[in-house]
């Protein structure tokens, strides 16, 4: 039996009740997929709940006038009575479960029936475009209603992709009617959604969307600033940007490489012999993974202070474990009390590549040791204590 509607003041069920219920078999897909595809489900009886006799015979106008509530019948209802107070104070025939003979009419009661047709052509296109997506119509029948057309574009796109695993050119290249790159930038997830269920054995897993799908992607740069401007490929190119590839394939003959996430910060940084910068904003230092020949190379993370700061110098060292960190100790975040900030999302990942030094101090930001939610940007760092503390 379905679940007893919501009751009003006194315990006695309304129609806002009703089609208050109603409306979450809505708002959960179910009464889009019994119209679809009947399970049993309707006829369906919900029941009210009514005055008792004792009620009555204490609130008769009360009840008189809740009673009143029910006619007409809701629309799309058929009420079923009972006969309440034979004993008391006479025989009172009043509402005891409202039925909807199938998911159309109880649809009805909310008037959403053509939001019910609307939903019922787009399944019977995704259904003509293959099988398996009307399956997914059933299983995501608001989703397809929110998306209404795109969603049939989503699934043309799906269906290449699922034909085409490996198509080795670049995502603006896919030439099908009605798609650029931006509709499948703006609907990957959904495109995703109707790919799994097309192809139960794909993964779409992956950062880069255009390489999940096999598709030719940007490489990932890495921008270098020559400390040393002995050492730069031409008189006055300091500052260069070159693909991950080529990064990992170079020799520079330097000593020393500062990476830092802050590009004023790598700006700023002052001249040093046979010493290289490498930017690479947030978690953005894959460019440096496959450079091998860093593990012959002292090299320095200056990150900020928070826990995410924490986490990206964990994943450097993961791929180059001799990486060491700078200032990013207990006593430059105290010497900065001025400059204190608030990490809106902290990580709370388990890091096992930090110092036991570095393990601390992460966790005391993670458990809000000095302030909760604490972050210190490398940027507010006093420029005088950086420059006495670069190594």
């Amino acid at each position: 039996m379905a679940a007893e509607p919501r009751t009003g003041g006194r315990g006695w069920t309304t129609p806002a009740d009703l089609r208050a219920s109603a409306l979450r078999s809505w708002n959960s897909g179910e009464l889009l997929r019994e119209a679809a595809a009947p399970s049993g489900l309707h006829p369906r009886r919900r029941a009210i709940r009514h005055p008792s006799a004792t009620q009555l015979r204490s609130n008769y106008a009360e009840a008189a006038a809740w009673a009143a509530l029910w006619d007409p019948e809701p629309r799309g209802s058929v009420l079923e009575h009972v006969s309440v107070g034979a004993n008391t104070i006479g025989a009172n025939m009043l509402p005891s479960a409202a039925v909807f003979a199938t998911a159309a009419e109880e649809i009805s009661l909310l008037g959403l029936g053509r939001e019910a047709a609307r939903f019922a052509e787009l399944a019977r296109l995704l259904g003509g475009l293959d099988a398996g997506l009307a399956a997914w119509a059933l299983r995501r029948p608001l989703e397809l209603l929110n998306q209404g057309a795109d969603a049939v574009t989503a699934a043309r796109v799906a269906l290449w992709l699922a034909a085409n695993p490996h198509p080795g050119i670049y995502l603006r290249q896919l030439s099908l009617a009605g798609v650029h790159t931006k509709f499948v930038e703006t609907h990957r997830r959904l495109i995703d959604d109707m790919l799994v269920t097309l192809d139960p054995e794909r993964t779409v897993s992956g950062k880069n969307y255009a390489r999940r799908h096999g598709f030719l992607a940007a490489p990932d740069r890495v921008r270098l600033r020559f400390l040393d401007p002995a050492l730069a490929p031409a008189p006055g190119l300091t500052d260069v940007e070159v693909t991950a590839a080529g990064f990992a394939a170079l020799d520079l003959g330097v000593d020393r490489v500062i990476t830092t996430e802050n590009l004023v910060n790598f700006l700023a940084l002052p001249n040093a012999p046979r010493t290289l910068a490498v930017f690479g904003g947030g978690y953005g230092f894959e460019g440096l993974r496959e450079a091998s020949w860093l593990r012959g190379t002292e090299v320095l993370y200056w990150g900020d202070l928070d826990t995410h700061g924490f986490h990206i110098l964990d994943q450097l060292r993961a791929h180059h474990p001799h990486v060491r960190s700078i200032l990013m100790d207990e006593g430059t975040l105290l010497a900065h009390r001025d400059f204190w900030g608030r990490e809106d999302t902290p990580t709370r990942a388990v890091l096992t590549h930090l110092t036991a030094e570095e393990g601390a101090l992460y966790a005391a930001l993670r458990n809000g040791t000095f302030a909760p939610q604490l972050r210190l940007e490398q940027e507010l760092l006093r420029w005088d204590w950086v420059l006495a503390r670069l190594p």
